[in-house]
């Protein structure tokens, strides 16, 4: 396999339930200071959350620099047609700002509470595929309509199939599922795992690899200057969403950062070599805790 073509960061942020405009507009603001490029929308359901599409326009109008996007929506909640009419307007409101993320669901709790039909994984993944391609149709039906740049979420080979044949923008959401365990108790992927996982995507990909960004959704970011006391603290803790196998894992995988700022900024330089991570997506807990880290990721290219 020849060169890979190295892209430039992008860093996003997720947006979660703002609980007013005034605080919208501060985080926008905290935002643009560090010099984020994507304010992020998630899609769940239950006591104060927010709609994901109400929530980015109210962001496209706080801040005009940043781009929108959703990280990711639940596809099992959209109806193509209603998805469809919602991107379109997103698009020409925010004058092209927006990017659309789709995933397949992994908290099976929020459907059983609404009573939205929860699918085996596999007849998730064909909704996913099969929205994707109604959507795609009514959008090219749009009168001087540009889609969206499309990301698919997903770490599993089928997930990374689809967002090889279909996706702009493939995203490595950093947690699996733990066969035989309640449908929500993940673990994160290894540092070997997300390897096979990258290979998987080229050679899905082919020579398409180039023109695709791949994102990398980071669950944890811990600024210490004792790495190794972090690890074997969250080894340790055994958390059903946050479950690592020891000390090393928690170290090694690519979807948490641990160190110093300048630790940090070096292993997404690394990362970005080895697995081809161009596109960081930290979490709003972790938004002022990353933000120094973006300077020193751009100091060091």
């Amino acid at each position: 396999m020849g060169e890979r073509k190295m892209r430039n960061f992008r860093f996003g942020f997720t947006v979660d339930s703002p609980g007013d405009q005034d605080e919208l507009s501060r985080l926008c603001g905290t935002a643009d200071s560090y010099g984020y490029d994507v304010a992020l929308a998630v899609d769940h359901l239950g006591p104060d959350r927010s709609s994901p599409f109400s929530v980015l326009m109210a962001t496209a109008f706080a801040s005009r620099r940043l781009h929108v996007g959703t990280h990711v929506l639940n596809i099992g909640y959209w109806n193509p047609s209603i998805l469809a009419r919602e991107v379109a307007t997103l698009v020409r409101l925010t004058e092209g700002r927006f990017e659309l993320g789709i995933g397949f669901g992994i908290v099976k709790a929020q459907y059983d509470a609404a009573r939205i039909p929860w699918h085996p994984f596999d007849k998730r993944m064909d909704l996913v595929a099969a929205s994707i391609e109604e959507m795609n149709g009514l959008l090219s039906a749009e009168h001087g309509l540009e889609p969206p740049p499309l990301l698919v979420g997903g770490a599993s080979p089928r997930a990374l199939g689809i967002a090889a044949e279909l996706a702009d923008i493939a995203s490595f959401g950093g947690r699996f599922q733990v066969p035989g365990e309640e449908p929500g108790t993940l673990r994160f992927i290894t540092a070997e795992e997300a390897d096979k996982g990258v290979e998987f995507l080229r050679e899905k990909t082919g020579s398409r690899i180039d023109e695709m960004e791949v994102n990398s959704f980071i669950l944890h970011v811990e600024v210490t200057d004792d790495r190794r006391a972090a690890g074997e603290r969250i080894a340790a803790a055994r958390e059903p969403h946050f479950l690592v196998e020891d000390a090393e894992h928690a170290l090694d995988t690519p979807f948490m950062l641990i160190g110093t700022e300048e630790q940090i900024a070096r292993q997404l330089l690394e990362n970005r070599e080895r697995y081809g991570f161009s596109y960081i997506t930290v979490r709003r807990p972790h938004l002022e805790t990353f933000g120094p880290v973006i300077k020193r990721v751009r100091e060091l290219e």
